[in-house]
């Protein structure tokens, strides 16, 4: 039987189904979400982790859905043998018998207020122009037709958008005789956006006023899904919505219905014949806990298993970062002092950090402490919870990364940073030492820039190659050679000028465990440089200014001898 392909970026729920793309059954969050019987709810997950999809099988199953001219479509079969039918009818009543008002907020993702404004009106206006069959009834008054119009022609006034959502309930529910649901999608991010782009606080005033309206006092909802990535603290948006259900990551309610459970990434996996590929997965993009349950990245499942159908030996990749900022990170990094720079050290070697959490949080709480960018790392899926804890009246979390991918995302950025910081830094003093055989100063500046950097290797030889190549590349007229055959082995690193009427510098590395086997390292790499003549080369390309240096690295530490 032919297997079903595997949906890349569609969000539509009636079009996977319609193709029909491989979907992975989520429709069980409907029953639970009657079950718990929440006025507004609010979901807050990382990026990716199927909020949108979900959005758009409630709409589905829920909205009486009616074209321009008012005819109905019934969207019963779009569930067809899903679980939410299994059910019972307790919850299969409720098929297409709501009026429904969904908007995504994505797209406000702008340089400047305006434009913003302009893509959230737009988004609006799309909004009222689907449900546009009202304006062919007399069920509204004349002004409230006007209104209508004007807002659905972009038309209307500030105030007039920023009480939108609740205008429009009312004109549903006046049609249909029925309470509106309302979706909101990814409603944080406007709000996010607006923070680094600096109108945050003319974005906020809006958001509020559009929420407040929509779901405060509104006698017109049934009830409301928001979805987003941060919970963003009452004050500052929800101000006074008592009926606001919050889950977040640490919720133990809907926990599997954002992103895959094991039992579903195996039950996937073994429908492509790809059973043997469940350990590589799992170390690349398991190991998020949301509330107690063990939940994948979907969005980097689906990647990889689609490449492993055209090419069954791929290697895995961090699908993920490609698609999520990862300017909160190089935020971090930047700002990082000693102390943080080491729990970012610890984590990269699979340790742990302990940190208090907060879900009420604000954009412009990111930076007051760094607690509160660790906050935002972990909300946004760049840390996992191992354990919590209570200590008087906060909650601790034992944090670390997740996985393989998110492994990858702190490197890459660590390295993007560290090559921006030598770019901006003088090097000239530790170029002159190499040249002229000042040991101190070689030892002194390669050991202070140590202390500004960060290590992901755990302080392995191939991490001090890297990081002592990036230090030499910047020198004028020399060129960096690397692991080259010279003589009978290969030194670590040749460090010569284009002309052989100049220097030649070779040098070898060595790394210890404890600091007083440093001097008997420098010994060994000098020992190790006369042993297997690696000058030999040089002297035969014309070079006869030849220093040899042998140089040992414990942790931040750096000591140099010349032979």
């Amino acid at each position: 039987m032919r297997k079903k392909a595997i949906a890349i970026g569609i969000e539509e729920y009636k079009r996977i189904i319609d193709k029909p793309y491989y979907y992975i059954d989520k429709t069980l969050l409907i029953k639970e979400i009657l079950d718990k019987g929440g006025s507004v709810n609010l979901f807050t997950r990382p990026r990716r982790f199927g909020k949108t999809l979900a959005l758009s099988m409630i709409k589905t199953f829920f909205e009486k859905d009616m074209d321009i001219y008012g005819n109905l479509t019934d969207n019963r079969h779009y569930f067809d043998g899903m679980k939410i039918i299994g059910a019972g009818e307790n919850y299969t009543k409720h098929v297409g018998q709501y009026p429904v008002i969904s908007l995504s907020l994505k797209s406000a993702k702008q340089p400047d207020f305006d434009m913003a404004y302009t893509m959230l009106v737009d988004q609006i206006s799309s909004e009222f122009k689907r449900h546009r069959y009202i304006l062919n009834t007399d069920v509204l008054l004349e002004d409230e037709r006007k209104q209508y119009e004007e807002i659905m022609l972009r038309k209307a006034e500030r105030a007039e958008y920023a009480t939108a959502l609740k205008f429009l309930s009312d004109c549903l529910k006046k049609y249909h005789e029925r309470n509106v649901i309302i979706l909101i999608d990814e409603y944080d991010v406007p709000l996010e956006n607006s923070y680094f782009a600096g109108f945050y606080n003319e974005m906020i005033t809006f958001i509020r006023s559009l929420f407040e309206s929509a779901l405060k006092t509104n006698d017109s909802l049934e009830f409301a899904v928001i979805t987003g990535c941060l919970r963003i603290s009452k004050e500052s948006i929800f101000t006074g919505l008592n009926n606001l259900a919050i889950n977040s990551i640490l919720n133990i309610d809907y926990a599997e219905y954002f992103g895959f459970t094991q039992n579903e990434v195996e039950q996937m996996l073994g429908d492509y014949d790809l059973s043997r590929k469940v350990n590589e997965v799992k170390e690349w993009y398991d190991g998020y806990l949301f509330g107690k349950t063990e939940v994948y990245n979907p969005w980097s499942v689906i990647n990889y298993v689609r490449t492993l159908i055209s090419d069954p030996d791929a290697f895995p990749k961090p699908y993920w970062s490609n698609t999520s900022s990862n300017s909160i990170i190089r935020e971090l990094i930047e700002e990082a002092d000693s102390v943080v720079k080491q729990e970012i050290e610890d984590l990269l070697a699979g340790g742990t950090i302990d940190k208090p959490i907060h879900e009420d949080i604000t954009y412009e709480d990111i930076h007051k402490t760094q607690d509160n960018l660790w906050n935002f790392l972990f909300f946004t899926g760049y840390l996992k919870k191992i354990s919590e804890r209570k200590e008087e009246r906060n909650i601790y979390l034992e944090m670390a990364l997740p996985n393989e991918e998110i492994g990858y995302v702190y490197e890459n950025t660590i390295l993007e940073w560290f090559d921006k910081r030598l770019r901006a830094t003088d090097l000239n003093n530790l170029h002159k030492a190499i040249l002229e055989g000042d040991c101190e100063t070689f030892e002194n500046e390669v050991s202070e820039l140590l202390l500004e950097t960060i290590s992901f290797y755990d302080y392995a030889e191939n991490y001090y190659h890297g990081f002592l190549c990036g230090l030499l590349k910047g020198c004028n007229h020399y060129t960096v050679i690397s692991n080259r055959e010279s003589g009978n082995g290969r030194p670590d690193i040749l460090f010569k000028y284009l002309s052989v009427r100049g220097q030649a510098v070779i040098m070898e590395l060595k790394v210890v465990k404890e600091f007083d086997r440093m001097e008997a390292g420098c010994d060994e790499a000098l020992r190790q440089i006369e042993e297997q003549n690696y000058e030999a080369v040089l002297y035969k390309e014309g070079y006869r200014k030849i220093r040899k240096y042998g140089i040992c690295f414990y942790r931040k530490e750096c000591m140099v001898k010349e032979g």
